[in-house]
C-alpha cells in the first residue's frame, strides 16, 4: 500500500488546483475558437494547447524540478527572450507583402500613421487606471491589432503581460468584421461611403526593389529600437520582389513562417499559468484592448475626413479604417463596407496602402516605446 500511496504523490493529480483547471476551460474555449470558430487558428491553436500545458502540474516543460529550463522553456527562453522568433515572423511577413499600393498612392501612409494615435490613447488611459507605464504600452499597442509587435514589446517591457495580451491582440484580429463596422459607419455619412476612388497606377519593379532598402535605412535611423522588427520585414519584402531568390521568398512565407508560429504560439501559451493569468487585470487588459482597437479604427477613418478637407480628389474615408496592421482582414472588411454603399465601389487595393502602412507604425510605435521606457 506504501508502494501505491508513493506512487500517486508522484502524479499530478494531488497537486492539480482548481486555478489550472479554470486555465484548462480557457486553453479548451481557445482550442474551440480555432477549430470551430476558425478565429486566427494558427495562432489560437497552439497558445491553447500551450495554455493546457502550463498548468499541467509537476510537469516539467517550463522548468525542470532541478531548476533547468524544460522543452518549452527553451522555446521561450531562446525564442522570445532572445527576441529571435518575432522578427522572423516578420521576415515571413515582408516576404508576403506588396508595397505597390503604397508606392502608388504615399498618401496612405499618412492614414497608416493616423491610425497608432490609438496606440498612444489607449497608453494614457492605461496609465491613468494603475498600470505601470512599460504596463500600459504593451496593452496601448493591442490597438495596432499586431500580434508579433504586441509580443515583441512584452518581451522587452512587461514578460508578466506577454498571453493576456498576445490573445487580446489575435482575438481582436479574428473579430475585426465584428468591430470595425460600426465604428467605420458612426463616424462616416453615407454620401462619404459612396465615394468612388480611381484605379491605382501601375508599380515598376525597380521602385518595388528600393522602396524596402531606403524604407528600411530611414525607418532604423529614425526609431533604431523598431530595426529588429523593420529591418527583417523589409528583408523579406526585397525578397519578394527581387525576382532572383524565389526559394528563399518561398521560404520565408511557408516552411520558416510555419516553423516559428508553432514555437510562438506554444511559447506564448505557456506563459499563461494559473498564477499569471487569473487576475482582475486580465479583464481590464481585455477590455481596453477592444477600447484601443475601436479607438485606432477611429482615428484613422477621423484622420482621412480631415485629409479630404485638403484634397482636390477625394478619398474614400473608410480606408482609414484599415491603418491597423491586421492584414489583410481590415482592408477586406473596408471593401465589404464600401460596396455595401455602392456595389461597383472597389476599395480593396486602396485600403491594402494603410493597411501595410499599419504595419509599419504599429512596428514604429513599438520602438519608440521601447526606447524611452527599456532604459
Amino acid at each position: 500500500m506504501e508502494l501505491i500511496k508513493d506512487a500517486l504523490l508522484t502524479t499530478g493529480f494531488p497537486a492539480l488546483e482548481i486555478g489550472q483547471v479554470i486555465m484548462w476551460l480557457i486553453g479548451f474555449v481557445l482550442l474551440y475558437l480555432a477549430i470551430k470558430k476558425e478565429f486566427e487558428p494558427l495562432l489560437l491553436l497552439p497558445i491553447g494547447f500551450g495554455i493546457l500545458m502550463a498548468n499541467l502540474p509537476l510537469a516539467p516543460l517550463m522548468v525542470t524540478s532541478t531548476g533547468e529550463l524544460g522543452l518549452i522553456g527553451r522555446f521561450y527562453h531562446y525564442g522570445l527572450e532572445w527576441e529571435i522568433i518575432p522578427p522572423l515572423i516578420f521576415l515571413g511577413l515582408g516576404a508576403m507583402t506588396d508595397f505597390g499600393p503604397v508606392i502608388a498612392n504615399p498618401k496612405t501612409l499618412l492614414l497608416g500613421a493616423a491610425a497608432q494615435i490609438g496606440v498612444y490613447l489607449t497608453f494614457f488611459i492605461a496609465l491613468a487606471i494603475g498600470f505601470t507605464a512599460r504596463e500600459s504600452s504593451v496593452i496601448g499597442i493591442i490597438a495596432g491589432a499586431d500580434g508579433p509587435t504586441t509580443i515583441y514589446l512584452a518581451a522587452k517591457l512587461a514578460p508578466h503581460m506577454m498571453g493576456m495580451c498576445a490573445v487580446a491582440a489575435y482575438s481582436y484580429m479574428a473579430m475585426v468584421p465584428l468591430i470595425q463596422p460600426p465604428v467605420m459607419k458612426a463616424l462616416t455619412t453615407k454620401e462619404e461611403r459612396l465615394i468612388t476612388m480611381k484605379s491605382l497606377r501601375p508599380v515598376g519593379k525597380v521602385e518595388k526593389i528600393f522602396f524596402p532598402i531606403i524604407a528600411m535605412i530611414l525607418i532604423c535611423l529614425c526609431v533604431p529600437d523598431a530595426s529588429p522588427l523593420m529591418a527583417m520585414f523589409m528583408l523579406g519584402n526585397l525578397f519578394r520582389e527581387s525576382g532572383v531568390v524565389a526559394r528563399l521568398s518561398n521560404a520565408a512565407q511557408n516552411e520558416l513562417m510555419n516553423i516559428v508560429t508553432i514555437f510562438l504560439g506554444v511559447s506564448v501559451g505557456t506563459t499563461m499559468s494559473a498564477s499569471a493569468f487569473l487576475t482582475f487585470d486580465v479583464i481590464k487588459v481585455f477590455v481596453l484592448g477592444v477600447c484601443a482597437f475601436m479607438l485606432a479604427t477611429a482615428t484613422g477613418v477621423i484622420f482621412a475626413k480631415i485629409m479630404n478637407l485638403f484634397l482636390k480628389e477625394k478619398i474614400n474615408p473608410l480606408i482609414g479604417a484599415a491603418g491597423v496592421s491586421a492584414v489583410p482582414m481590415a482592408a477586406r472588411v473596408v471593401h465589404k463596407v464600401g460596396q455595401e454603399a455602392n456595389k461597383r465601389n472597389y476599395l480593396l487595393m486602396h485600403a491594402m496602402g494603410p493597411n501595410v502602412a499599419g504595419v509599419i507604425g504599429t512596428a514604429v510605435a513599438a520602438g519608440m516605446f521601447i526606447s524611452v521606457l527599456a532604459r
